[in-house]
């Protein structure tokens, strides 16, 4: 009985151990993935190195037990296989329990990424067709997906911030603050995620993007053609800059007569009446669009008839270091709405096209008509130019009308030497007048002879003065007479004839 009370506390102590030990918890190891695709098969791995004991196994999400796998031996380990589903996002861990000891792992927690599907572009304003220096807004939208990354692509082209600066990219937008014809294009995206090193994407269709220029002040001309024996206005009105279709109309004292809309160009015609000289009133264009309107500036409906008197004016050309590079004539007209200009050199007609390319044996002429052939520029200068030149006038629209001419004017070049504006009055050539331009070293070097000899001719007087003087002092002392003071009327006479001396001199 003395024995028996000896070993209680014995027992007492070692049962108490034995609890103690029960509680203690193995160390645990866990492994998984912490993103998985909707609809993908995912494992979880679990295992306690340092026990030698049968070990039983759960997997636990957020503290409800999912899976078990028991009386595996310490170093196997225990594999859970899940099918992941929208629910099975979460915080997972294991817990395993062995003959009186447990322990828990850390915890994974699994992102569930939902691919992108039914990609694609949405754009405001809607549809996304807007004026230059308007915002647009594109969207790249998904019915479904989760954790997505977005690239977009400009005329199949990806956009980035470095080859795109103008190109603002921010989330699923891509942001034009101020649209140029330059944005005009094919736009798509690509909604993607990655998951590891698996990537899932889904691509819109092309939206094309319109961007419309601002219309341009109107302009506004007309011609006359004829049809029998009446004439006939054609009023033209166009823009030089705008994104058609445009409404253009013709305007007649500030009263609309016709109206048309330009669907594939900025440009329009319009029949005019039309009375030889009678003011048939004051035309404009007017253009419209959804955001503009514009008029053009007045031009009077009159049709003068040519006449009055015609003339040449010549212009020299000349370059930078003063050489003679081109002649431009002139045809002035004092009367005439309409004119056609004919220029003759030599009494012969030069050709009607622009580049003039005309032989007068044997010699080649070139040159070029402007300003409605008003102009004739000669930009070959020689011998071979030179002639009489005359223009003459007649109404456009009137091939048998009469001619209104000018005189006949001399155009002779020989290097530097003009000769000019010559009336043709006989078939006596005149004396060409000469013209000499200097250039700036030529002025340069007699305006420093100038000075030069008009220094000479000072210093000279004053030794003339100089040696007149001392002749009158030898004069005065060999006569023996009494000097003279300054104020002698022999000195002053002798002040008088230095003077003249020197004027004479000067002169």
């Amino acid at each position: 009985m003395k024995n028996l009370q000896t070993l209680l506390p014995i027992l007492a102590v070692a049962s108490f151990f034995i609890r103690i030990s029960g509680s203690i918890s193995l160390r645990l190891v866990m492994t998984g993935p912490d993103m998985a695709y909707l609809g993908s098969r995912v494992a979880f791995r679990c295992f306690a190195p340092d026990s030698s004991l049968p070990v039983t196994y759960e997997l636990m999400r957020g503290g409800i037990p999912i899976n078990t796998v028991a009386d595996l031996q310490g170093d196997q380990v225990a594999s859970f296989n899940l099918k992941v589903a929208a629910m099975s996002e979460g915080s997972y861990h294991c817990k395993a329990t062995t003959q009186g000891s447990t322990g828990v792992s850390s915890s994974i927690k699994l992102t569930v990424v939902t691919p992108a599907s039914n990609t694609r572009v949405t754009s405001e304003p809607f549809p996304p067709v807007t004026y230059e220096g308007s915002r647009i807004v594109l969207s790249c939208s998904v019915a479904k997906g989760s954790h997505l990354f977005y690239s977009w692509f400009f005329n199949k082209k990806e956009v980035t911030s470095l080859t795109s600066p103008l190109l603002l990219l921010t989330g699923n937008k891509l942001v034009m603050e101020e649209v140029t014809p330059e944005h005009a294009g094919y736009y798509s995206c690509m909604a993607w995620s990655r998951v590891q090193d698996t990537r899932r994407f889904s691509s819109s269709s092309e939206v094309k993007v319109t961007v419309k220029v601002h219309v341009s002040k109107p302009r506004i001309s007309f011609f006359i053609s004829k049809e029998g024996a009446s004439p006939h206005g054609n009023m033209t009105c166009w823009s030089t800059r705008g994104s058609p279709p445009v409404n253009i109309s013709l305007l007649v004292d500030d009263k609309e007569v016709e109206s048309v809309t330009a669907a594939e160009s900025l440009i329009a015609w319009f029949p005019v009446a039309m009375v030889p000289g009678q003011d048939m009133g004051v035309a404009r264009c007017r253009v419209k669009t959804e955001v503009q309107e514009l008029m053009s500036e007045p031009v009077t409906l009159e049709m003068v008839p040519v006449g009055g008197d015609v003339k040449v004016e010549v212009e020299y050309l000349y370059s930078a270091d003063s050489k003679l590079v081109a002649a431009k004539l002139s045809c002035q007209i004092s009367k005439g709405t309409f004119p056609y200009v004919s220029w003759l050199l030599n009494n012969s007609g030069l050709p009607s096209d622009t580049h003039l390319d005309f032989i007068i044996p044997p010699v080649q002429y070139h040159g070029a008509l402007t300003d409605c052939r008003r102009t004739l520029v000669l930009a070959k200068l020689g011998p071979e130019e030179s002639g009489y030149y005359r223009c003459r006038a007649r109404d456009s629209y009137n091939e048998s009308g009469p001619w209104v001419e000018s005189e006949a004017v001399l155009v002779r070049v020989t290097d530097r030497i003009l000769n000019l504006m010559l009336p043709a009055t006989s078939s006596t050539e005149p004396p060409p007048s000469k013209k000499v331009f200097l250039n700036t070293m030529e002025v340069l070097t007699i305006a420093f002879c100038c000075f030069l000899f008009l220094t000479m001719a000072v210093g000279g007087g004053c030794v003339y003065k100089m040696i007149d003087h001392k002749q009158a002092h030898i004069h005065v002392a060999t006569t023996n007479s009494d000097a003279l003071p300054l104020s002698s009327p022999t000195w002053q006479s002798g002040s008088e004839q230095d003077d003249a001396s020197s004027t004479d001199f000067n002169v």
